[in-house]
């Protein structure tokens, strides 16, 4: 589900419980979870309810100022079933306190397994050491231009990315990347080797 910004911290403040959305069929199930800006939002029930149940007390609690705010922008889309889905944070997003964590030997090795299955599946050859050198000497360089010295597309090279951010070695800026506490001690581990960028 996206959210925008002040909805977010409506719901980190605990303002906001409540989003509802019309669908063809639920987008998110009881019990899943979400990572966004804020923290890690759940997801505690998915409900159909019909347009005239939905009520003041829905929308205050969903973050619109009247019931008409909130039916305006259900009946955005003319078909599908309107959702009550009740939310909650839960907590940080797990990659941030993750990115602060300095690894011990042991997690070292498991990282460095992690990052050798990476470059093992990967279809343009050993990656990770080479992208974590780069993000490392130019934090703050817009995807595409990292991108282009790899001579690789923006998209394919920022899903690869995403997959250091998920073993916690790099963040996302509002341009570029730079390497987390926890990246720089990784890649200070990894046997140095020729970044292969054009």
């Amino acid at each position: 589900m996206l959210f925008p910004p002040a909805i977010l911290s409506a719901i980190a403040d605990g303002h906001v419980d409540l989003a509802f959305r019309r669908w063809d069929r639920p987008r998110v199930k009881p019990g899943a979870r979400q990572r966004t800006a804020v923290g890690v939002i759940e997801f505690e029930s998915v409900e159909p309810v019909a347009r005239g149940q939905v009520s003041r007390e829905d929308a205050r609690r969903a973050g619109f100022a009247s019931r008409d705010e909130l039916l305006g922008f259900l009946d955005r889309r003319a078909m599908g079933t309107i959702y009550r889905v009740r939310l909650q944070l839960i907590g940080p997003d797990p990659r941030i306190v993750l990115r602060e964590a300095l690894p011990d030997d042991r997690e070292a090795a498991e990282i460095e397994r992690r990052l050798g299955r990476l470059d093992r599946a990967s279809r343009h050859g050993p990656w990770t050491r080479a992208v974590l050198g780069a993000i490392g000497a130019q934090p703050a360089i817009r995807a595409a231009d990292l991108a282009s010295q790899f001579g690789r597309e923006r998209l394919p090279f920022k899903l690869d990315v995403r997959k250091l951010k998920e073993l916690g070695l790099t963040e996302s800026l509002k341009v570029g990347y730079r390497l987390s506490p926890r990246g720089r001690a990784i890649l200070e581990r990894l046997p140095s080797r020729p970044i292969k960028a054009r």
